[in-house]
C-alpha cells in the first residue's frame, strides 16, 4: 500500500532490533513493551489518612493514593486493596463529603488492585441492592486486571430466588480494579484536527484488525500496540483514512450465558469501567501498563494524521436486569445510577435490548460520563465518540428529549463540545428512531442513507428524490436546524450487520452458529444476493456482485456528508451471511488478510483520492439547486437519460431508476478553513440501477463542451475511453452500474 509516513514511532516504549534490521530502520521496528509490574506494593501496615473527595477514583500523587467513591444508599462503605497472592485488606472509609466516601493511603501505588465493599440496605423491592459480600469495581477505575468467573458469588442474590441475599464472597471471582500511573511523555503530539468535510472514518475492531494482519508481530496482533506498528499505519494512510473509529474500548465483560455456550462478547458493548482501556487489547500487562499502551497507539496515529474516535457504551452497564450479577454500580447504588421500573422497583427500564438503562436524570451518573469523557480527551488524547444508542441518553422520563440536560451539559462543556460528536440517532424504545433530530454540535449515524442507497442499487421502488437527497447531504434532515452536510455519516455496512460482500451476496442472515436458533440478528437487512444464496462458482453473478459491491462504494464516497468504511469491505471480507456477529471472537469476524481482494482495494483507494482532490465531492455547505448570485450557473443539476433536465413528475416515479447529476466545481470557488479558494472541477456522474443497459445522452454545452471517463463500475481502466465525450453524445451504460466523467478544459 502507498504510505508516505515516516518518523520515530515510539518515544516511550523501548525499541527492539529485530533479526539483521538495518540501523536506518530503527525508526520502524516492532516496540519492546513495558514488563507486568510482577510485585504489587505491600498492603501491610498502612497508615490511613482522611483523603479527599475529589478527584473520584484512585488517584496516586506520588507518595501515596486518594480513593473516592459516592455512594447515598451506602451506610458504610470500605476500600479492599489485595496483594499478589489475592490476600485482601479491608480500609474503612470513615470520612464522608456529600455522599462522597474518602481515603487516602500513603505508599500505594500504581500497579495496586483495589475494589470496594459497600454496606447497606438489601431491600429489592424498593430498588435497593446493597450486599457486603460483593467486592465492586471502581466506577472511576483507570483499568481492570482480570475477568470475572463466573457462579454463585457475583450474584446478589441466591439462585433459586431473586429476593433472597446471598452471603457468597465475590472476591476471588472478580477482576480487580487498579491503581495507575498518569504520566507519559507526550512530546509534541497535537490533535490533527481535520474538518469534518474532510473526514474519511475507518470504523476498526482493535483486536478483528489485527489479529491475523501479517506485518503485526505475533504478540502484538488484538492489541492496541499492533495498531501502531508501521505496516498498518501505513495501509490506513495509503487508503485515504482520516479516523479511526474503534469499537468499544472501554473495559467490558463477557457475558456468562455466551460463555457457557464457549461464546465471547466480541463487539465489547458491555462496559463495566469508563475510564478503564480494555486489558485483554494491551500485550505489555494489565496492571496499569494498558494505560500506556494505548496512550502510545493515539500519538503513533496523531504522528501520522490520523484521528482516533471511539465508539462509547454509555447507555447501559454489563451487569444486566434483576437477575443480573452484581459487578459494581448496582452494589455502590443502584437507584441512583440505574432507571427503575416506577410501579415494580426490583426490575430495570430497559431502553436498550440488554436488561437495564442508565439513569442520565442523577447529577453522580451525569458526572461520571462527564468526567469519563473529558479523561479521554484530555488524558488520552482522543479526538472524538460516536455515542451508542444515543436516544437513550436523551430520555427524561419516557419521551426523548433533544435538549434533556446531558445535550445541555455538552454543549456548554468547553472540552467535550470541541471534538468530534457523533450520535447513532436510535435506541430500542418507543419514539426512539430519532434521526435528523440531534442538536447542531452534533453528526450523526444516517441510518435513512444506508436504506435508501441499499434500496436503490437493489433495484426496489420508489421515488428517486429520496435518493437524491442522501446523495447530497440529506439536507431534510439536518439543514432546518443549523447544521452543514458533515452531520451525516454516511455508511452501507457497519459492523452491525452484513459486510459489504455479504451485502451482495445474501438475501437471508444465517445466524445459526450465535446458537440461537438464527433468531438474533435483523431480518429486514435490504439486501440482494444477485441471483444466489452465498458462494458460487457462475462468473455472471460473480460479476454482478463485483460491480454492485463498487457502485456501493462510489455511492459512498462520492456522496455529500462523512463517508464510514467498514474495515474489510475493501478487501472482500465476509462472515457467511452473519448479520449479528457479535459472539464470534473468531475467523469469521477478524479481518482476513490472506485473501485480499486487490481489485476491490485498489478501487476503494482510488474513491478515496477522488474525493481527497475535488472538493465538490466534499462541500462544506448543501447545494442551492437554483441560479447562484443572479448568474444562469447552478452548482448542481439533475438529467434524466435522454440528456434533458428533470421535472417534477421525474421525481415522483417510483420506477425511475436511472438519472444524470452535473456537479459544478468550476464556476464559483470556496475558501478552504485558511482562506484560500478551491476550485475543484465540474462532473458528471451517471446512476443505473435498471436490470438493463441504458443509453445515456449528455446534456447540451451549456454543462460542458468535453468529458473524460474517470472510472465505470462495469469496466477496468483498461477499458475506459481515452477519447472525449461530446454533449449530445449517447454512452451506453451498463446495467447495475455507475460512470463518473470531468469536465475536459478546451
Amino acid at each position: 500500500m502507498p504510505g508516505g509516513y515516516e518518523g520515530p514511532l515510539y518515544t516511550r516504549l523501548a525499541m527492539e532490533t529485530a533479526g539483521s534490521a538495518r540501523p536506518q530502520d530503527a525508526a520502524r521496528r516492532t516496540p519492546r513493551l513495558p514488563r507486568s509490574q510482577d510485585a504489587a506494593p505491600s498492603v501491610e501496615n498502612l497508615a490511613v489518612w482522611p483523603g479527599h473527595p475529589f478527584p473520584l477514583g484512585a488517584t496516586w500523587d506520588g507518595i501515596g493514593t486518594n480513593f473516592s467513591v459516592f455512594s447515598e444508599v451506602g451506610e458504610r462503605v470500605e476500600l479492599c486493596l489485595f496483594d499478589n497472592a489475592g490476600h485482601e485488606t479491608r480500609i474503612s472509609m470513615r470520612e464522608q463529603s456529600a455522599f462522597i466516601h474518602h481515603v487516602s493511603v500513603p505508599g500505594v501505588g500504581p500497579g495496586q488492585r483495589y475494589g470496594f465493599r459497600v454496606h447497606g440496605p438489601w431491600a429489592p423491592a424498593n430498588g435497593k441492592r446493597c450486599n457486603a459480600s460483593k467486592l465492586l469495581l471502581d466506577p472511576y477505575g483507570k483499568a481492570v486486571t482480570s475477568a470475572v468467573q463466573w457462579g454463585q458469588s457475583v450474584y446478589p442474590y441466591r439462585f433459586g430466588d431473586e429476593n433472597r441475599i446471598s452471603t457468597s464472597d465475590s472476591a476471588r471471582a472478580m477482576p480487580k480494579t487498579v491503581v495507575v500511573n498518569p504520566y507519559f511523555d507526550w512530546g509534541n503530539d497535537r490533535p490533527p484536527a481535520i474538518p469534518w468535510n474532510d473526514t474519511v472514518v475507518y470504523e476498526a475492531h482493535v483486536k478483528g484488525f489485527t489479529q491475523q494482519h501479517p506485518g503485526v508481530p505475533p504478540n502484538l496482533r488484538g492489541k492496541y500496540a499492533g495498531l501502531a506498528v508501521p505496516e498498518v499505519v501505513d495501509w490506513l494512510l495509503g487508503l485515504g483514512v482520516t479516523a479511526v473509529e474503534l469499537m468499544p474500548v472501554h473495559q467490558f465483560v463477557h457475558d456468562h450465558f455466551l460463555m457457557r455456550r464457549g461464546l465471547r462478547n466480541y463487539w465489547g458493548y458491555n462496559s463495566i469501567c469508563y475510564l478503564a482501556p480494555h486489558s485483554e487489547y494491551a500485550a505489555s500487562g494489565e496492571l496499569g501498563q494498558q494505560v500506556q499502551e494505548f496512550k502510545q497507539m493515539v500519538k503513533t496515529l496523531h504522528q501520522a494524521g490520523i484521528e482516533v474516535i471511539l465508539d462509547v457504551v454509555y447507555n447501559h452497564t454489563a451487569e444486566g436486569n434483576r437477575l443480573g450479577p452484581m459487578l459494581s454500580f448496582k452494589g455502590i447504588d443502584n437507584e441512583a445510577f440505574y432507571r427503575l421500573a416506577e410501579d415494580d422497583r426490583r426490575r430495570y427500564v430497559d431502553y436498550t435490548g440488554t436488561g437495564n438503562t442508565l439513569n442520565m436524570r442523577h447529577p453522580h451518573v451525569l458526572q461520571l460520563i462527564m468526567d469519563s469523557l473529558r479523561y479521554w480527551v484530555l488524558e488520552m488524547h482522543v479526538d472524538g465518540f460516536r455515542f451508542d444508542l444515543a436516544s437513550t441518553l436523551a430520555r427524561t422520563l419516557h419521551e426523548v428529549d433533544r435538549l434533556s440536560a446531558f445535550f445541555d451539559v455538552i454543549q456548554q462543556d468547553p472540552v467535550i463540545s470541541q471534538v468530534k460528536l457523533i450520535a447513532e440517532p436510535w435506541d430500542v424504545g418507543e419514539g426512539g428512531y430519532q434521526v435528523g433530530n440531534f442538536p447542531p454540535l452534533w453528526s450523526e449515524w444516517n441510518g435513512q442513507y444506508r436504506d435508501t442507497v441499499r434500496d436503490y442499487w437493489r433495484g426496489q421502488d420508489q421515488q428517486i428524490g429520496e435518493f437524491a437527497a442522501r446523495l447530497t447531504g440529506s439536507s431534510d434532515l439536518y439543514e432546518a436546524t443549523g447544521r452543514r452536510p458533515s452531520a451525516s455519516i454516511n455508511f452501507v455496512t457497519c459492523h452491525d450487520g452484513f459486510t459489504l460482500r455479504d451485502l451482495v451476496s445474501f438475501n437471508d442472515k444465517h445466524n445459526e452458529v450465535n446458537g440461537e436458533q438464527n433468531r438474533d440478528g435483523a431480518d429486514d437487512n435490504r439486501s440482494w444476493n444477485c441471483g444466489v444464496e452465498g458462494d458460487t462458482d457462475d462468473p455472471e453473478v460473480a460479476a454482478l456482485r463485483r460491480r454492485q459491491q463498487k457502485n456501493f462504494i462510489a455511492t459512498l464516497m462520492l456522496s455529500q456528508g462523512v463517508p464510514m468504511l467498514l474495515a474489510g469491505d475493501e478487501i472482500g471480507r465476509t462472515q457467511q451471511g452473519n448479520n449479528n456477529a457479535y459472539c464470534q471472537d473468531n475467523e469469521m469476524s477478524w479481518v482476513d488478510w490472506e485473501h485480499v481482494d486487490e481489485d476491490m482495494l485498489a478501487f476503494v483507494c482510488r474513491l478515496t483520492h477522488i474525493r481527497r482532490s475535488h472538493a465538490v465531492f466534499r462541500r462544506h455547505r448543501f447545494f442551492q439547486g437554483r441560479p447562484i448570485h443572479g448568474t444562469d450557473v447552478v452548482d448542481i443539476a439533475w438529467f434524466r437519460p435522454d440528456g434533458t433536465l428533470m421535472n417534477d413528475d421525474d421525481w415522483r416515479a417510483s420506477f425511475a431508476k436511472s438519472l444524470g447529476v452535473f456537479l459544478n466545481g468550476d464556476a464559483l470557488p470556496w475558501l478552504d478553513t485558511r482562506g484560500h479558494p478551491v476550485r475543484s472541477g465540474s462532473f458528471f456522474m451517471i446512476f443505473n440501477a435498471h436490470s438493463e443497459t441504458i443509453e445515456f445522452t449528455l446534456p447540451s454545452e451549456r454543462w460542458g463542451q468535453e468529458w473524460g471517463y474517470v472510472l465505470d463500475t462495469a469496466r477496468d481502466d483498461t477499458e475506459l475511453e481515452v477519447v472525449p465525450v461530446k454533449p449530445g453524445e449517447a454512452l451506453s451504460v451498463t446495467d447495475r452500474s455507475f460512470v463518473l466523467l470531468q469536465h475536459v478544459d478546451t
